[in-house]
């Protein structure tokens, strides 16, 4: 890792002053994109009708991650990893899909998933002076913060009322601007395809975030309403050709979050305190599930979901953090961000936002002295279980749903209730010890932290130790019967209160202190709010409004090429074949993780092993974007981001586009698979024509 940023920094500091005009850097607003851009670099013309096909036919997975719409009849394609949620959520000991795989060959076969929730983007509209004006200059940021959820609840109340859809106000450009999301849910979601976890992650955690790549790593879901699959009026068209070589491309897709506005105080806030911290708990929980998962191959199976996700942050955390130790990258920003300040002194009309970087570096420190009492207490990072979740939600909410809409915490206002139910009444599988395993560690970890003489500690371990207090919790609580969270949401917080449930009077025990916390942490977080808006008034002003904000699990267009890159004196190509995925299990003598699934084993003599696998671009993505379509300047599905290489994981903080590359499963991978691997012909023929066979 330390030789590879020595390698290539130098080159992501020409990049970065380079500007727009020279990189396919972006992750563009749907309402504001980047057609000049475009226009200058590729001679597209983007138009209003590609936009919106484009947008009706990408799909947020709730859960986390991306996906499209590829036939009319509501099919869905995403990442396997991306459906290893549902997967895991639908497997049992005898049958487990998430590993093995699964194909339904008939409607009456596909599975329904549990809580899994998709929302579709139907429309976005500009809220910046609403909120802006119900926040008066001068309120202190207690007030202020009141306010701004007040105006914020009461705009997606009443577009919840008027249009039945999802409604969500999102914060861009750090406070500088606010638009509502409004969304198309579905929750009537049925698993249709899978292939086997190992064809899906070949190569593992050792080829995770690395390029040549061989993986089929997609999943197939078909949505339905009243009974029957949806009729939807865009999906996207198939490309059996593919991705090429030199070709440009985009990716409509929802990355999670990027931080590359954050100031100076706030990036070395992440580098000294956030991200060592991240880490830390990321190790510790990826040994403990690893060893139990050693134990035995039911334990594996319970703990398979968590343990990839566990595995997959801790590398692209690892990835980040190097990052933002680079002098180079760091240097890039501090310099920009000195030289803003420096321009800011010519121009007084904007002394709010030269004072602004001052308060978001006092803000920041409130915040660190806050931040551990906080990550233990109101993040939850204390009691790692789903029961407390559980129990947590039906006492917030007994006790939140009585205020007024604009006065609950954020969760629980009217807008998403929906998903909060849906959420809250899963009948997902939970194991009574999966959750003592991990309740008893993350309560010691409490205790390392904290400090086992603190008085909290010692209320929350009730006089045991952390394993025979989280066995006492679990064996306790009567939780995990949906009829009776049920009845005690229905009942409020005095149903609540006298349910005598151990993780309730749990959650009840730390909940003032967790409170508090939340509130001291939200107060300075409006601080940088509105410091962050003061900035982006002036930015705007002073170099016009073209730019895209941060990441924020919206929808957003990227664009690149498809394009290899040279490393360690070598070339990459583009794109790998069939044929590497058999010579690179060849290599390692088929050990895992390098072992084939039996079926492709058998198959390989049907296939035509010089049909396109996976394949690289210089599309600016960041976790989030898993699953998103990649599309041709048709607007054809050509691809399927899967994640990034190596190099792309500064791109949380920096764009980068010498070596960083999107990593995509190709087109024609996916039908010759299912073709001649998986005998799943008809299912490829509803990608190819977007029709299903009646």
């Amino acid at each position: 890792m330390d030789g590879f940023f020595r390698f290539f920094v130098p080159t992501l500091a020409a990049a970065l002053l380079a500007g727009l005009s020279r990189a396919d850097e972006g992750m563009w607003l749907y309402n504001r994109p980047p057609r000049e851009l475009l226009r200058q670099k590729y001679q597209f013309e983007l138009t209003d009708a590609w936009l919106e096909h484009l947008q009706k036919s990408s799909v947020r997975f709730n859960s986390g991650g991306s996906g499209s719409f590829v036939s009319e009849e509501g099919l869905v394609i995403s990442n396997h990893h991306v459906g290893a949620d549902a997967l895991q959520k639908v497997s049992t000991e005898a049958k487990n899909y998430l590993q093995n795989g699964f194909y339904a060959r008939a409607l009456s076969e596909e599975i329904p998933c549990v809580d899994l929730e998709l929302n579709v983007l139907q429309e976005i509209e500009d809220v910046t002076s609403r909120v802006s004006l119900a926040v008066p200059a001068g309120l202190g940021p207690d007030a202020a913060f009141k306010a701004r959820r007040r105006v914020i609840s009461e705009i997606e109340k009443e577009s919840l009322d008027r249009t039945t859809l999802r409604s969500d106000v999102v914060t861009l450009y750090q406070g500088g601007a606010y638009h509502l999301y409004r969304f198309k849910r579905y929750t009537d979601v049925r698993l249709v395809f899978a292939p086997e976890q190992q064809i899906a992650f070949f190569g593992g955690d050792p080829d995770n975030f690395e390029f040549p790549r061989f993986d089929l790593d997609i999943c197939l879901f078909r949505v339905y309403e009243n009974g029957h699959p949806v009729r939807v009026s865009h999906h996207l068209g198939w490309s059996k050709s593919g991705a090429a070589d030199g070709e440009l491309t985009f990716v409509s897709g929802h990355p999670g979050r990027t931080d590359r506005s954050l100031t100076m105080a706030e990036l070395e806030y992440l580098r000294d305190v956030q991200y060592p911290a991240t880490l830390a708990r990321l190790k510790r929980m990826e040994v403990l599930l690893a060893a139990w998962s050693g134990r035995s191959e039911e334990n594996a199976r319970r703990a398979q979901d968590d343990l990839f996700g566990v595995q997959n942050s801790r590398k692209a955390r690892d990835g980040g953090h190097a990052g933002l130790y680079d002098p180079m990258i760091m240097g890039v920003k501090s310099r920009a961000e000195s030289a803003f300040r420096e321009r800011l002194k010519s121009h007084p009309e904007h002394a709010a936002a030269a004072a602004a970087f001052d308060r978001i570096a006092a803000a920041q420190e409130v915040i660190r002295q806050y931040r551990l009492r906080y990550n233990v207490l109101e993040a939850g990072q204390g009691f790692s279980s789903e029961l407390f979740e559980i129990a947590r939600t039906l006492l917030r909410a007994g006790e939140e749903r009585p205020k007024p809409n604009g006065e609950r915490l954020k969760e629980f206002g009217e807008a998403s209730r929906p998903s909060l139910e849906l959420s809250l009444f899963s009948d997902q599988p939970l194991y009574p010890d999966f959750e003592i395993l991990r309740l008893s560690d993350s309560l010691t970890w409490v205790a390392e932290q904290l400090g086992f003489g603190d008085p909290t500690v010692q209320k929350i371990l009730a006089g045991k130790s952390p394993r025979a207090r989280a066995v006492d919790l679990v064996h306790g609580s009567k939780l995990q019967d949906v009829a009776l969270r049920k009845k005690l949401f229905e009942g409020g917080a005095a149903a609540v209160l006298a349910a005598n449930d151990p993780m309730i009077e749990l959650a009840h025990l730390v909940d003032a202190e967790a409170r508090e916390l939340r509130r001291t942490i939200e107060t300075q977080d409006e601080v940088k709010k509105q410091a962050h808006a003061a900035i982006s008034r002036a930015r705007f002003a002073l170099g016009g409004t073209d730019s895209y904000p941060d990441a924020t699990f919206t929808l957003r267009l990227a664009y690149g090429m498809v394009k290899g890159y040279d490393e360690n004196g070598k070339t990459v190509p583009a794109l790998t074949r069939m044929a590497g995925l058999y010579q690179r299990s060849a290599e390692h003598k088929n050990r895992p993780p390098f072992d084939l699934p039996t079926r492709w084993v058998k198959r390989e003599s049907a296939l035509d092993l010089n049909t396109p696998f996976n394949f690289v671009g210089t599309h600016d993505i960041i976790g989030g974007n898993s699953g998103s379509p990649v599309v041709n300047k048709a607007g054809e599905f050509v691809g399927i981001i899967v994640d990034g290489n190596l190099q792309s994981l500064v791109l949380d903080f920096a764009y980068e586009e010498v070596q960083a590359r999107s990593i995509s499963v190709h087109s024609a991978a996916i039908l010759e698979a299912l073709e001649k691997v998986y005998d799943a012909g008809e299912l490829a023929r509803e990608l190819s024509t977007g029709r299903r066979r009646h």
